[in-house]
C-alpha cells in the first residue's frame, strides 16, 4: 500500500534536518566562487606591462573577465577538493619579456595566469587570461574568453579583466568589481605602461608591482633600460552556508568571515600544488 501521509513530528524533523544543512541542489551545496590567478611580469628595456590574472565568477548578479556574465551555479557534494592559489609573474630586470603568472584552481575551475609584457627586442606580448602589452611597435598578447582581454600594442598596458590594455605607452586595462566578501573590490586590473593604474595593476616600472591577492599585472618601464613590475599574486573566494565545515590542508593560508547565511572563506596563498579543502 502507498504511503499517503506522514505524522507532524516527521514533516517536523526532516524540514529542520534540511534547514540545518543549507541550501542544497543537485546533491551539493550552492557554492559562489570568485578565482583569479596570478597576474603577468612586466617586459624589459622599452617594454610592455603584464596582463592580469585571469578573473572567473559565478556570483549571481555579477560579471566573469573577458566581458562574460557570470559562470553557471556551483553545486558541491561532501567531499576534498584542490584549491591553489597561482602566484605572480616576475618582472625582468634584465632582456626579456615579463614572466606569466601562476594559474589559481578550485574545484574543476581553472584560472590562467597573466601573460608577461613584451620588450623592445622581443615585442610581442605574452597570452594569458588577460594579455600582456607589447614592447616597442608590438602587438598585445590575447586574453582568454571568460576571464580577461588583450594587452595594449605599442609600450602597451596590459589587459584587464574588464577591458583590453591601451596601446602606446597607455594604462593598463580595468579590472572586475565583485561583492563575493560583502564589500565591492576592484581586482584584477592589467599593469601600466605610463601611469599609476588601479585596480590591482602595478604602475610605471621600477617597483610598480601588482597588487598582492588582486592577480593585478605589473607595470612597464617605457623609458629604456630599466626594472619592470612584478605580478600580484592571485586569490581563490568561495561560500559555503554556515553551517557547512570547511577545513584545509596544511599549505592554506586562509581566513573565512560570515555574510549573511555564508561563510565567505579567502585564500590568499597555497604552498604547493596539492592543497585541498575538505567540505562535510
Amino acid at each position: 500500500m502507498a504511503v499517503t501521509s506522514m505524522a507532524n513530528s516527521s514533516i517536523r524533523d526532516f524540514q529542520k534536518f534540511n534547514t540545518l544543512r543549507g541550501p542544497f541542489a543537485s546533491g551539493g551545496f550552492i557554492t559562489e566562487f570568485l578565482a583569479i590567478a596570478g597576474g603577468g611580469g612586466g617586459g624589459y628595456n622599452g617594454a610592455g606591462s603584464g596582463g592580469a590574472g585571469g578573473y572567473r565568477s559565478n556570483v549571481a548578479g555579477e560579471d566573469s573577465g573577458g566581458g562574460a556574465s557570470a559562470e553557471a551555479l556551483l553545486s558541491l557534494a561532501a567531499g576534498v577538493y584542490s584549491i591553489i592559489v597561482g602566484a605572480g609573474g616576475a618582472g625582468l630586470s634584465s632582456s626579456g619579456r615579463g614572466d606569466t603568472g601562476s594559474d589559481s584552481t578550485f574545484t574543476t575551475i581553472t584560472s590562467l595566469g597573466g601573460g608577461g609584457g613584451g620588450e623592445y627586442s622581443n615585442s610581442t606580448g605574452k597570452d594569458g587570461g588577460s594579455g600582456g602589452g607589447a614592447g616597442s611597435s608590438g602587438t598585445g598578447g590575447a586574453g582568454t574568453a571568460g576571464q580577461g582581454f588583450d594587452g595594449g600594442g605599442d609600450n602597451g598596458g596590459g589587459g584587464g579583466a574588464g577591458e583590453a590594455g591601451s596601446g602606446d605607452g597607455g594604462d593598463g586595462g580595468d579590472g572586475v568589481a565583485s561583492s563575493i566578501t560583502g564589500t565591492s573590490i576592484f581586482r584584477a586590473g592589467g599593469g601600466a605602461a605610463n601611469a599609476t593604474a588601479g585596480q590591482g595593476g602595478g604602475g610605471e616600472g621600477n617597483g610598480g608591482d601588482g597588487g598582492a591577492n588582486t592577480g593585478g599585472g605589473g607595470g612597464a618601464y617605457t623609458g629604456g633600460a630599466g626594472n619592470s613590475g612584478n605580478g600580484g599574486s592571485g586569490v581563490v573566494i568561495f561560500t559555503l552556508p554556515v553551517t557547512v565545515a570547511a577545513t584545509f590542508s596544511g599549505g592554506v593560508t586562509q581566513t573565512s568571515a560570515v555574510v549573511g547565511a555564508n561563510r565567505v572563506y579567502t585564500v590568499t596563498a597555497t604552498s604547493t600544488t596539492d592543497e585541498t579543502v575538505t567540505i562535510s
